[in-house]
């Protein structure tokens, strides 16, 4: 099962944390949520669930304006956050956590695309799925 939805770019994107990603449904972002990649999410936080609960490892695509970055991560089967979903290098669990151990942190991403995720008028494509 694969699943994707959208958010979108926002001004204050930083992507300079070296152990987390975030996405949320926030609209709006201070410059001091330095891992956040995207803002205005749609998720359905029980399809998010369905594929952490049944899965060892994830992986997410980010993609926006033909350019894509791509996240391996182990599953957290406890994920229950339906506000927001986080990657951690680390192994620190929570509800919003939805992957540990992952193979890139916000400040790994490529500046080039880290550009196109500050746009606000881009759509911002996360995709998730079992490997």
């Amino acid at each position: 099962m694969k699943y994707t939805f959208t958010a979108k770019g926002h001004p204050n994107i930083l992507a300079t944390h070296r152990s987390t990603i975030e996405i949320t449904k926030d609209s709006e972002l201070s410059k001091n949520g330095d891992c956040i990649i995207a803002v205005g999410a749609d998720f359905s936080p029980d399809k998010i669930r369905e594929i952490a609960s049944g899965s060892d490892k994830i992986r997410l695509t980010i993609a926006v304006e033909g350019m894509k970055e791509e996240i391996v991560a182990v599953a957290n089967k406890g994920f229950s956050s339906g506000h927001e979903i986080v990657l951690r290098t680390g192994g620190f669990h929570s509800e919003r956590t939805l992957g540990t151990r992952a193979d890139k942190a916000a400040a790994d991403f490529r500046r080039e695309l880290v550009e196109r995720l500050k746009n606000p008028e881009n759509t911002v494509s996360v995709t998730i799925e079992p490997i």
